[in-house]
């Protein structure tokens, strides 16, 4: 089970991403205020965090950048970010926080799930480069 945090101040914000979901195989952690990410986040290691670009006392796009500072420092786990956008032109200020995923507000359940899936995703298996390495050094040894 993937766990996911929502911070937004605004319950409809949370109800929303609870509602859309409630049928996935996730548990969602909810805080309402955006010093309270940080913390949630050592606590409770979620896979993916959902930022609301306007929550109280610290907006998305600053909880997105701590986080990524904190992670960098070793002082939380790195986790995927995803940032409800307020408006089409805040797509710029979710790519400087090196949002993982950004979506405007009213977000249709359907985007939501299918997002929250393609974040919470296995990475593609790197290819394995080690035979070639070894042909190489093989190549370079009879020349």
């Amino acid at each position: 089970m993937a766990t996911v945090l929502v911070a937004a101040d605004g319950q409809w914000v949370r109800d929303q991403v609870r509602t859309a979901l409630a049928a996935s195989d996730t548990s969602v952690i909810e805080v309402t205020r955006g010093q309270d990410v940080r913390v949630a986040v050592s606590e409770f290691a979620p896979e993916l965090v959902i930022l609301d670009m306007q929550i109280a006392n610290m907006g998305g796009v600053a909880a997105a950048i701590d986080l990524h500072l904190e992670a960098e420092a070793g002082r939380v786990p790195e986790t995927r970010i995803l940032l409800l956008l307020d408006r089409e032109h805040d797509r710029f200020l979710a790519k400087r926080a090196a949002a993982d995923a950004e979506l405007v507000k009213p977000v249709d359940p359907g985007t939501l799930r299918r997002t929250v899936r393609r974040l919470l995703a296995p990475a593609p298996a790197a290819p394995d480069t080690e035979p070639l390495a070894a042909a190489d050094a093989e190549a370079d040894a009879t020349v």
